[in-house]
């Protein structure tokens, strides 16, 4: 029996390339958008060529389907016929066809290893990749024999537990110093117990069926100078426990960070808020029993069924105001995630979360994302290039520098927007400008009406080369850049162009 992957994908159009190099979108021809792939794919056509047998695939026959009207597909050893979706590929077919008969996990894994393809290309699963003879131990080829000695990683963590009458304490030993409370996310369920520690680019992961229960709420701390983390559970019952538990799923494991899954916990609608005629914010509150902090300048994914197939779309928090204090208590009780969320009236997702309504449950993940907050210490200019709602990564990387970065001299946003309605929290930007005089803010719309004074046009050398004023000559320098995938693009190449070291830039795409 061939173990069919189960049904949750996000949608192909869901990539968020948080830094530069991701794939572009290309126009997609009318009739060819991710509804109509639902459609036929839910129609009954056979789209695998094989009229619904299934088969083991090895690699000579994988191979010799690498055209685009015959192209087989392999994903962490199962196979596609992808010849049907050729079409309806947000990033073309010419992306599609560097993995044609060959294994493309890892150029999958480049662009949007999140996507969970399963579902989207089910009715293309042709099988499983054949299973190769086992090599007697001993005969390990040479190279794999490198890569296994040579491989680097962190220091292996490890965890212990010991109890009182009333409580049970879970301790990570990391063995790393760069430990915060962004690092450990934890959700527990009925008697699940789940704490992921961000190590590096690492997931060290406890995962444990508890021997008792616990009640719902606990507490976690981090000594930062040790790397070790504390995790206080209260017993339900105060009796004493022979054992913590039983071991689940990847217990126990360190694995590179790119090749875990992504675990969702369903968080509470709590409000939706206008902010511009067209952008929400939404507050989404976390289950009393998980610990989650995302880290600056990362995102999570929310996750909806639409007509019966469930799409995941990247958004990345920010505050409930610009102006709100931040600070990170020892003991935080931060139950609540804010986004702002520009609703597309003809999209497939937006109008989909815009109808939910108040007390409605979203499945939220664990962050993703490639920024460091390294890249803010030492900074003394910080140049922030926003578009749209390309504006929500730099809402958290703001007011961080702003309280945190000591040698900070200046931090300066070019907000691009259509029209003065679009601009998101004005007024807000505007207050903390005259607030602090390290900040300034400058807007530029590209279909302002006639009394608008300030500047127009497209992000253009001209209007960087005005913007990025250095505060002295030799200034260390942050430059982020979010927003449509054009516009970032473009925004690159003049960075580069004005002499802006890849070094000292770094794009989100929104």
């Amino acid at each position: 029996m061939l173990n069919v992957p189960s049904q949750s994908f996000p949608a192909p159009s869901s990539q968020q390339r948080v830094a530069s190099g991701g794939r572009s979108k290309v126009p997609l021809k009318q009739g060819r958008s991710l509804m109509d792939w639902i459609r036929l794919s839910k129609s009954g056509k056979d789209l695998t060529g094989l009229k619904g047998r299934l088969i083991d695939v090895t690699e000579e026959e994988l191979k010799k389907h690498n055209k685009k009207e015959d192209c087989w597909i392999c994903i962490r050893g199962f196979v596609y016929n992808v010849s049907s979706y050729m079409e309806f590929h947000p990033g073309g077919e010419d992306e599609l066809m560097r993995a044609a008969g060959s294994d493309g996990t890892d150029l999958f894994d480049q662009v949007h290893r999140w996507v969970n393809y399963e579902s989207m290309l089910k009715e293309c699963l042709v099988g499983r990749m054949a299973v190769k003879p086992a090599i007697p131990k001993g005969l390990l080829p040479k190279s794999q024999m490198t890569d296994i000695s040579t491989k680097e990683g962190p220091s292996s963590p490890s965890y212990d537990w010991f109890q009182t009458d009333s409580l049970v304490t879970i301790v990570i030993y990391t063995k790393q110093k760069d430990i915060h409370l962004d690092s450990i996310i934890i959700d527990h369920q009925n008697d699940s117990f789940r704490a992921e520690t961000i190590i590096k680019d690492y997931s060290y992961l406890i995962h444990i069926g508890l021997s008792h229960e616990v009640q719902e709420d606990f507490s976690v701390r981090v000594v930062e100078n040790v790397g070790k983390i504390e995790i206080v559970l209260k017993k339900t019952e105060n009796i004493s426990w022979k054992c913590l538990g039983h071991p689940l799923e990847k217990h126990n494991s360190l694995i590179p960070k790119k090749d875990t899954g992504l675990y969702y916990r369903k968080c509470q609608l709590i409000s939706k808020e206008d902010i511009t005629h067209d952008t929400k914010l939404f507050c989404l509150m976390l289950p009393p029993s998980t610990h989650l902090q995302v880290p600056i300048g990362q995102h999570v994914y929310l996750k909806l069924t639409i007509t019966g197939t469930e799409i995941v779309k990247p958004y990345t928090p920010v505050f409930d105001s610009l102006l709100s204090e931040f600070k990170e208590p020892v003991l935080p009780n931060n139950k609540y995630i804010y986004f702002l969320i520009k609703i597309y009236p003809a999209g497939l997702f937006t109008p989909e979360l815009d109808h939910l309504q108040i007390g409605d449950f979203v499945p939220v993940s664990n962050p993703e994302g490639n920024f460091k907050i390294s890249k803010l210490q030492e900074v003394e200019d910080l140049f922030l290039l926003a578009a749209g709602t390309g504006f929500t990564p730099m809402v958290k990387i703001l007011k961080y520098a702003l309280i945190n970065v000591p040698s900070l001299r200046k931090v300066k946003l070019m907000f691009f927007n259509k029209t003065e309605d679009d601009i998101i929290w004005r007024s807000q930007l505007e207050k903390l400008a005259f607030e602090d005089e390290r900040f300034d803010v400058e807007y530029v719309l590209s279909a302002p009406t006639s009394e608008w004074k300030g500047k127009q046009g497209h992000i253009s050398p001209a209007l960087l080369s005005e913007f990025l004023n250095r505060s002295s000559e030799k200034s260390k320098v942050l430059l982020c850049i979010c927003g449509p995938t054009p516009f970032t693009e473009q925004g690159i190449k003049l960075l580069h162009d004005l002499n802006f070291s890849k070094d000292e830039i770094h794009s989100f795409t929104a």
